[in-house]
């Protein structure tokens, strides 16, 4: 590492200067630097000397060092700061690479890693998905399963389960909550206190290791959180580190973020050395395949606030940490957790953007949880809330969530959201997650979705995974992979997705007054041609005429009233073929069959007659050359 790239905010590779390191000039014992350019004396305190001050020297920089002989791998430390006003506090190492558990907070040694990847081949092959599916399963790694007595499970318990489990539910990638230290539980790790210490709660960072290489050798995919807004005001940590305002802003009425914690100054070098190498950290030293960037918008925008303005320095840093990563490791993924419209969020930097590859499409998630949550009755006024998301989908690349912030304090889970009897959220929940697999976009899904959860997510016990007992939930757990599984394999649902071309909404009789839940559409790309159409109504659509062109024929090759899904079993089962009908502009009709809160994916292929140049008819809903 080259200082002057750590003090005017260049440094990708901070943590190979700072923190705490085995010696390599022959020494026994570790080296340790910290930078606390604002403290009177700095004094190295641990295991070896009986947490009995030994005192570091101090550069010209505000950086300060000192050699340990006698420390040893696995050690506890600290650094103990005497600030200028008098104030002596004991501090963690803000680069260490391991912690006590909490609530204990010391430093622990780490000596050179023992762990040897073997995902060589999957590295290379790394891609940025565009043109490929992506099924993301956020995850909670305290919370997902439990021991049989309530305890966590190890990086390398997890490891057992895991893989297996995301693989047979056609998961591409899995996305872990912040796995870095945090002293709070229910903080769910969004409150950092140690940026390269993965938290000891599951273990040590070679177990972790392990973790991702099972998970590449799987062929399973994986994003770490990464939480570059804010951290913890917990003393020992890095707020007022050396007596002065070394990571947070010095100026009181942004200094602290909405949460009550400690915002990041971005106009520091010192500081976005620091956040930049956290995130190379991750990626370089236990092989993410990308990072999911917490809280975006707190970053571009004072306090979150558009009213309060852009915060330049922030921007700039976002676009300089992108750039960097992209420069160093390729064809890793950075996705922006981004609720504001702050523009060409998925823009390279040299166009002006800030080089994320995805964003959330936040305002897709709440206008459809939002809608589904309305009294059937009151759907017809709000029709368009549903359409509204293909009006702004093409500026920016959009991820769908429904995440693990859509399931907690009070807002109830995605099933339990919806509204209607027991029976009906169940039907409208397969109906609502065909939307969601067929709409364009990358999908994502936090842990227990997929079950049907009914209680909201609770970090301190596992899911509820004895609702697999229950016919209802077992059977949507069963559609929810068919699901996945129709996703990865037609090539209609991820190919140029994101080009306008292959996306088209569908007439069909007048359903947008009639009822008030009718949507219809189509996705053309890879030689195939899939139509959708959605009743979230409570109407029995018997004979619906949908628009369509000249000797269309629709196969049903998905319906979520089957029988098997726990469905009524309204259905089409045979093939559907077009008559020469107008329908709202299209030239031919096709009729079908749609019961009340369910949805039906049709392949589209032309009639045998066309293909013959023969006259043709339909005959109860098949088709036959005449």
């Amino acid at each position: 590492m080259l200082l002057d790239d750590f003090y005017t905010g260049m440094s990708f590779d901070a943590y190979r200067y700072f923190g705490a390191h085995p010696r390599e000039d022959g020494g026994k014992g570790f080296q340790f630097r910290v930078f606390a350019p604002g403290a009177e004396k700095v004094e190295l305190i641990g295991d070896w000397n009986g947490w009995q001050g030994a005192p570091m020297e101090r550069d010209t920089g505000g950086i300060w060092s000192t050699c340990a002989e006698e420390a040893q791998a696995g050690q506890l430390y600290k650094f103990r700061v005497f600030q200028k006003d008098g104030r002596v506090l004991d501090k963690a190492d803000p680069y260490a690479f391991s912690a006590e558990l909490r609530p204990k907070t010391a430093s622990r040694l780490v000596g050179k890693s023992s762990f040897r990847f073997t995902d060589a081949a999957w590295v290379q092959s790394r891609s940025l998905r565009y043109d490929e599916p992506m099924n993301l399963y956020e995850l909670h790694l305290g919370s997902w399963r439990r021991k049989s007595d309530g305890s966590w499970l190890s990086y390398r318990e997890l490891a057992d389960l895991l893989p297996g489990y995301l693989k047979e539910n056609h998961f591409t990638h899995v996305e872990f909550l912040p796995i870095m230290e945090h002293p709070f539980d229910g903080s769910w790790g969004y409150q950092v206190s140690g940026y390269f210490s993965p938290t000891s709660r599951y273990g040590e960072p070679d177990d972790l290791r392990f973790l991702v290489n099972t998970l590449h050798e799987a062929g399973v995919g994986v994003l770490f959180d990464f939480v570059p807004a804010h951290f913890v005001v917990n003393d020992y940590a890095l707020a007022n580190f050396d007596g002065t305002q070394l990571y947070e802003y010095p100026a009181s009425d942004v200094s602290y973020s909405e949460w009550g914690s400690c915002n990041f100054n971005f106009y520091r070098g010192e500081v976005r050395s620091f956040l930049q190498s956290s995130a190379a950290y991750w990626i370089g030293e236990f092989h993410a395949d990308g990072l999911r960037v917490d809280a975006v918008s707190n970053v571009l925008y004072w306090q979150g606030q558009q009213a309060r303005g852009i915060n330049i320095g922030a921007v700039d840093f976002l676009k300089r940490m992108n750039s960097g990563l992209k420069r160093l490791f390729g064809n890793i993924l950075l996705i922006a957790e981004d609720s504001s419209n702050f523009p060409k969020v998925t823009a390279p930097a040299e166009y002006g953007g800030l080089s994320f590859d995805y964003k959330w499409d936040m305002g897709w998630m709440h206008d459809t949880l939002d809608y589904l949550s309305l009294p059937f009755e009151q759907r017809r006024d709000k029709y368009h809330q549903l359409t509204f998301s293909m009006d702004y989908f093409y500026r920016e690349l959009y991820l769908l969530p429904f995440s693990h912030d859509e399931t907690v304090h009070g807002k109830k889970t995605i099933l339990d959201k919806l509204y209607g009897t027991y029976e009906e959220k169940f039907a409208q929940c397969r109906a609502l997650y065909t939307y969601m697999f067929t709409h364009p976009g990358k999908k994502l899904n936090f842990m227990g979705n997929e079950l049907g959860h009914f209680r909201e997510w609770d970090e301190s016990r596992e899911l509820d995974w004895e609702l697999l007992r229950y016919p209802a939930h077992d059977s949507f757990f069963h559609f929810f992979r068919e699901l996945a599984t129709l996703y990865l394999t037609s090539p209609a649902l991820y190919e140029r997705e994101y080009d306008s071309a292959c996306f088209r909404w569908l007439p069909t009789d007048s359903a947008e007054q009639e009822t008030g839940g009718v949507y219809a559409y189509r996705r053309t790309a890879g030689g195939q041609t899939l139509v959708v159409v959605l009743n979230f109504s409570t109407k029995l659509l018997e004979g619906m005429k949908l628009g369509c062109a000249d000797r269309t024929v629709l196969h049903e090759i998905l319906n979520s009233d089957d029988v098997r899904w726990g469905g009524s079993g309204v259905t089409n089962p045979a093939p559907l073929a077009s008559f020469p009908i107008p329908c709202h502009g299209s030239p031919s009709t096709v009729r079908l069959h749609l019961a009340p809160l369910s949805a039906a994916v049709f392949a589209l292929s032309s009639s045998p007659a066309a293909e013959q140049g023969k006259a043709w008819t339909v005959s109860g809903g098949r088709y036959m050359t005449v």
